[in-house]
């Protein structure tokens, strides 16, 4: 309930600031008398920015078995399954949250956390990880992903980019809108929006699209910290979670589909920092260094 009423009171904040915006600069009254309805035009951009993200989420657990071809772990075929299942299990109840299911992939190392809510969720780890990494390291690696469903971050990361969304879709058609209106004929009638409407809302989402990637990615970024300091606690000290990160700084890690890349554990450096879901693992290991 308590996501539910943040999802609502987020989405009634969005179209308040927007709406505030418009007025300020003048621009309810100059759409309203060039034939563009502000409050569809914000209802339509909040259905949009926020339904894809949100159903996005809902479809999560499905995509991502079906992106990597993890499967769940019902019955334990052998020690390593049965040591993983319960190892999220134990993990699970420190944490305070419904166990999640638990699954595993064939590919190089890799782990994520994905699901809509903390008593609907997946952790799966590869092969690859559990191959190349001591019980202790993989545990980290576990208590990590564990930490993101405790801290309820595909909810939250999917709420931000719901807004960012909402706020490319509503800027991009109202410049599109200004650019169609200014390019017209002074005695041309109006007779709806023109290709200077289309062609710069195409631009302008793409334009935007770029900084907002770069603004959920930071909260990514931020979200992955947080869960390091939660697997921390969940094992009692860093020592664990700083010695799985530097495995993992020796490793390539293996690529997830696109769609699943902000779930998973590696980040870069460099130009591509300002786009990447995770900070890059030396940062990471010099955060734990502090945590006590």
């Amino acid at each position: 309930m308590k996501r539910i009423f943040l999802f609502l009171a987020t989405n009634i904040a969005i179209m308040v600031v927007l709406g505030i915006t418009v007025h300020v600069l003048g621009l309810n009254q100059f759409m309203a008398g060039n034939q563009l309805n502000l409050t569809m035009l914000l209802g339509f951009s909040a259905v949009l920015g926020f339904g894809g993200s949100f159903i996005s989420l809902l479809m999560s657990k499905t995509i991502a078995k079906w992106s990597t071809g993890a499967k769940v772990i019902e019955t334990p075929r052998n020690s390593q399954e049965q040591w993983l299942v319960q190892t999220v299990e134990s993990l699970a109840r420190r944490a305070g949250i419904p166990t999640p299911e638990v699954a595993i992939y064939d590919g190089e190392p890799n782990a994520f956390a994905t699901g809509p809510s903390k008593s609907n969720s997946l952790v799966a780890v590869s092969t690859g990880l559990l191959n190349s990494m001591s019980r202790e390291e993989a545990e980290a690696v576990l208590a990590h992903e564990v930490a993101h469903v405790a801290n309820g971050d595909m909810v939250t990361l999917t709420l931000i980019q719901g807004v960012v969304n909402t706020f490319v879709f509503f800027i991009a058609r109202v410049v599109g809108f200004v650019v169609d209106q200014a390019l017209r004929k002074d005695d041309e009638e109006s007779s709806g929006t023109g290709m200077g409407y289309f062609i710069t809302v195409i631009v302008m989402e793409i334009t935007l699209g770029l900084l907002a990637s770069m603004i959920v990615m930071y909260f990514s970024r931020k979200r992955e910290f947080r869960a390091d300091s939660g697997a921390a606690k969940l094992m009692g000290s860093p020592r664990p979670m700083v010695s799985a990160l530097q495995r993992l700084g020796g490793l390539q890690a293996g690529a997830l589909p696109s769609q699943m890349a902000a779930s998973g554990i590696s980040g870069k450096g460099g130009m591509m920092a300002l786009f990447s879901s995770h900070p890059p693992i030396e940062e990471r290991i010099a955060a734990l260094s502090q945590t006590r």
